[in-house]
């Protein structure tokens, strides 16, 4: 990708209410080579286990079509004859929508039978233009193309019928919130605050999907997933003294010199960088609301978050594994948001090997440094597609 452009993809999920399975399948894939991420939006015929199968095996094939540059309607014969017939209603039917887009902006969507895509620049929603291809073999089955050119700072937002059907019946939303509803209200979020995250807003569209459903209770599976292409939001993460002594001087100015926000994760980083950059590192009361071996926080004066090391960076990389939204408040979870929250991740690492974490009494997941640092790398790049860099002192 292009250092200026990073290009953001999130979705926010929720089953049918009594379901343990998500019928909705959402997929993504990086060529950072090609400079392009495409993400693909299953949702498959009725609900639950049978319903997760078509739309998984769907969106798998769809990624891997896409990344190939296969024709359009040859792919969708292939995905078509696939799937696996419904015993009940003997058919095979998933719905798919395909979002190719490249670090220059060119973006190319593929949607059949999804709710229409719904592009927002500078909080107005912008026509957009396409054209409808169909199989010789499944006349019945229409596909939209579009072809886009995105800016910065625009938003490609593309739902499952769970989103657009959502309060269907009610008294107040006889037909549902439907697609003109759900861009009224990316609209308002948009221009209520105009730097929203991808994540953030795609949470919010499901949150008030679902206020409209009775009792809150999803009648359907719902997903509603962002794309947001914005200059990348940058962090620096020192971590480890270096190697050589002789170096921490230059070792500490790579944080104070970076441009974005600043992590220290380490008592004996933090208290180098202290002493080369004269600035005090003071206690914090932040502490541990929810439990828990994390030690405290601290802080220092131009620096976002310091913390301890090993134990709060393998903390931190399980909580990206999971994904799992943490309620509690630590320095593992502060730190866990802020690399959710940014793009472009600087991995500063010093190569000095601390003795105390070779003790084999320790617990077999405090890693050494480096093993920790390339687990979360994976992590974000692959899971999170974020950009990441890892230098050594």
């Amino acid at each position: 990708m292009k250092k200026d452009v990073f290009v953001e993809v999130e979705a926010a999920q929720r089953f049918r209410h009594g379901e343990d399975i998500c019928g909705d399948a959402f997929k993504t894939l990086k060529l950072a080579g090609e400079g392009r991420v495409i993400a693909v939006l299953s949702d498959g015929l009725g609900h639950g286990v049978k319903a997760s199968i078509l739309s998984l095996m769907t969106a798998t094939m769809a990624l891997k079509f896409t990344a190939m540059d296969t024709d359009i309607v040859r792919a969708a014969e292939v995905i078509m004859d696939a799937l696996p017939v419904c015993q009940t209603r003997k058919i095979s039917y998933a719905t798919f929508t395909v979002a190719d887009v490249r670090a220059d902006g060119a973006t190319r969507v593929i949607e059949m039978d999804n709710p229409p895509i719904i592009l927002v620049r500078e909080a107005k929603s912008v026509p957009l233009d396409f054209v409808e291809v169909s199989s010789p073999r499944y006349h019945e089955r229409v596909i939209r193309v579009y072809n886009l050119a995105m800016q910065h700072g625009d938003r490609l937002i593309f739902t499952s019928d769970g989103i657009t059907q959502a309060g269907l019946g009610t008294e107040r939303l006889r037909l549902g919130w439907r697609s003109e509803g759900c861009q009224e209200f990316i609209q308002e979020e948009v221009a209520r605050e105009p730097s929203i995250s991808a994540r953030s807003l795609s949470q919010k569209i499901l949150s008030q999907a679902l206020r409209h459903e009775p009792f809150q209770q999803a009648y359907d599976d719902m997903t509603a997933a962002v794309i947001y292409l914005r200059r990348p939001r940058r962090v620096i993460i020192l971590t480890g003294p270096p190697y050589a002594a002789t170096r921490d001087k230059e070792f500490a100015e790579t944080l104070s010199g970076f441009d974005g926000r600043k992590i220290i994760c380490g008592g004996t980083t933090a208290n180098i960088v202290a002493r080369e950059l004269g600035r005090p590192i003071r206690d914090c009361l932040r502490g541990n609301t929810g439990g828990g071996d994390i030690p405290p926080a601290a802080e220092m004066d131009g620096v976002d978050l310091v913390t301890e090391g090993i134990l709060t960076l393998t903390h931190a990389a399980r909580l990206l594994e999971n994904d799992d939204a943490p309620r509690e408040k630590n320095p593992a979870v502060e730190l866990y948001n802020l690399l959710v929250e940014s793009d472009s991740i600087v991995f500063v690492v010093g190569a000095r090997i601390n003795e105390a974490h070779q003790d084999p009494s320790l617990p077999i997941d405090l890693e050494i440094r480096r093993n920790i640092i390339k687990r979360i790398c994976q992590i974000l790049e692959q899971k999170y597609l974020k950009d990441t860099q890892v230098s050594f002192f």
